[in-house]
């Protein structure tokens, strides 16, 4: 824009687009003077296809950022005549352009660490998991730890893998690999020994030591019992703390996300501030911690605030239960293929009430897991009692995945103004087998997007990485088509929750900025917002759902700030 003076009233009609300056330019009181000068676009997009999220102007060619928010919301001319001669200028070129993705739910530092670990998500069989274990146990030092790994026993059918699979394989080197849903682990004879996990030690409530004919540890640890190894783990320090963020950062922009909730605890915390406080993060972070340590947050959002809009606080994080691959999840009825099995709660009832209701008082936000019908039940009627207890307030209660939903339970959800944050991306993955370990009568509600949206319920969306990939085009992709990994279900798992694109859309930017009380702030191209976007190659609205998941990652602008760009990355 042109910083030529005009003589005018400061009250004065203003044009369409100038009026989103309004807000930004400095104006003195009501009275004639010379016009300021214009603060500079720094940012012009335009020859796009804008999906702006916002219902009063859903659609647009061009976008104007200003700092690091968007100043206009227009057409090419309008937004043309903004720019100045240094502004940077973006031809979309008739690319889809939308709010930045929000990951609702991400183990950013696991998933940080899964990247430059062993990797066990596609091993086929039980001989391949042992090679690429032995494989990689090449590359480390004696007596460093082998971990995460995200392995999948349904791959080959679904055996448990064993300790006697791996030990010959790594004599030198205590192993500790996750199964991709985080609920059990498979730990080698050295790792059990650093433990001191045998065949006498005691079983443990609210996990499982899985153990052969004999009473004998087979190495596979679920839930609560996984800490009798989490414990003797040597803790990262500093250094690799901070390294495993900035490759997460990096993974994550590269898929189009530009916020992310992270359920973690303080040393990711500290590791998230030492970064912000060098102006590293390009990532924006909601850091939530565990909700039995919600003192410490309390006292440390007395001491620090909640942050800013790079990175904040104020969540506390629990567990009802654990999952569906490793029958630890809840329910009220049996396992189909385990008829004497209904999983667990990892919590007592009363152990998780008490928590909840005291973090609710202190003001936090509460989110807590629960995946079967029993557990999400059991958790609704928790948030409906401390909601009752502590009084009318905006809490926003969430419950974290949310998978298996008692039909009489769904419209709880928009009643109790509880939100569903989900990751439909399990969806298509889980869908190869679930059938068989709940049957078809309860997959019916299981991953319920449109049940939940049709009751009015918030729902958002989420990856549950380093669990599943954190690439929000897949999660489109699931919701909206429900196609499982394995090909078998081409029109879709359980069709009846099939949701459309911009719905998903929604769970993935404006929902999802509600669901961390920001939906003033991003979620949206609006004027105001902040300049959080992602340029799609092609319109997500007017494609073949079948090939939404071919969609690539053009651009992702954060803050008006170009922090990933396909092009230069392939140039590398």
């Amino acid at each position: 824009m042109n910083s030529s003076h005009k003589k005018r009233s400061a009250c004065g009609a203003l044009s369409p687009i100038s009026a989103a300056f309004a807000v930004l330019l400095t104006l003195g009181a009501c009275q004639p003077q010379d016009e300021p000068v214009a603060p500079e676009v720094r940012l012009a997009i335009t020859g796009a296809r804008v999906w702006t999220g916002n219902p009063a102007k859903p659609s647009a060619e061009a976008v104007a950022v200003i700092d690091n928010r968007i100043l206009a919301v227009g057409s090419n001319d309008e937004i043309e005549a903004l720019a100045g001669p240094d502004t940077v200028r973006i031809d979309a070129d008739g690319q889809m352009l939308v709010p930045g993705f929000i990951d609702t739910h991400v183990h950013f530092v696991d998933g940080g660490s899964s990247l430059s670990s062993v990797q066990l998500r596609d091993a086929k069989t039980p001989a391949e998991f042992t090679r690429r274990i032995a494989d990689f146990a090449h590359t480390i030092e004696p007596g460093e730890w082998l971990l995460d790994g995200t392995w999948d026993h349904e791959n080959w059918g679904g055996e448990l893998p064993t300790r006697d699979w791996i030990d010959a394989v790594t004599p030198d080197n205590p192993v500790w690999v996750y199964r991709l849903d985080g609920h059990m682990a498979l730990a080698n004879s050295a790792a059990l020994e650093q433990a001191g996990v045998d065949a006498d030690t005691p079983d443990i409530d609210g996990g499982e030591i899985v153990r052969d004919s004999e009473g004998r540890p087979t190495g596979v640890l679920k839930d609560n019992a996984m800490w009798l190894v989490n414990e003797v783990l040597p803790p990262p320090g500093d250094a690799l703390l901070d390294r495993q963020v900035r490759a997460a950062m990096k993974y994550v922009a590269g898929n189009g996300v530009t916020s992310v909730h992270d359920m973690a605890n303080f040393a990711s915390l500290a590791s998230y501030r030492r970064l912000h406080d060098n102006g590293e993060l390009i990532t924006r972070i909601y850091s939530v911690v565990p909700l039995s340590e919600w003192e410490a947050l309390r006292d440390d959002v007395a001491a620090h605030g909640r942050g800013d809009s790079m990175l904040r606080t104020g969540g506390v994080k629990g567990f009802m239960d654990g999952s569906l691959g490793s029958h630890t999840a809840a329910f009220f009825e049996p396992f189909t293929d385990a008829p004497d099995d209904r999983g667990f709660l990892i919590n007592q009832l009363d152990d998780m009430h008490d928590w909840i209701a005291q973090a609710d008082a202190a003001g936090l936000q509460v989110m807590v897991h629960a995946i079967g019908d029993r557990a999400i039940a059991d958790l609704l009627d928790i948030y409906l009692e401390v909601a009752g207890e502590n009084g009318a307030r905006d809490r926003r209660f969430r419950i974290e995945h949310a998978q298996h939903i008692r039909p009489s339970d769904i419209g709880r959800f928009a009643a109790q103004d509880v939100i569903a944050s989900m990751q439909p991306y399990h969806a298509i993955d889980d869908g190869r087998w679930a059938d068989k370990v709940i049957g078809p009568e309860r997959s019916k509600t299981t991953y319920a997007f449109r049940s939940l949206l049709n009751s009015g319920a918030h729902v958002t969306f989420g990856s549950d990485w380093f669990v599943a990939p954190a690439t929000p085009i897949d999660g489109i992709y699931a919701a909206v088509t429900r196609r499982t990994l394995d090909g078998a279900n081409p029109d879709g798992w359980v069709p009846a929750q099939k949701i459309t694109v911009e719905q998903a859309l929604r769970a993935y930017t404006s929902e999802a900025a509600y669901a961390s009380f920001e939906e003033d702030q991003k979620g949206m191209i609006r004027p105001g917002m902040l300049a959080d976007m992602v340029l799609l190659d092609r319109d997500l609205t007017a494609i073949d759902p079948a090939t939404i998941a071919d969609t690539r990652v053009v651009m992702t602008i954060l803050g008006g700030e170009i922090v990933y760009s396909a092009e230069e990355n392939a140039a590398k």
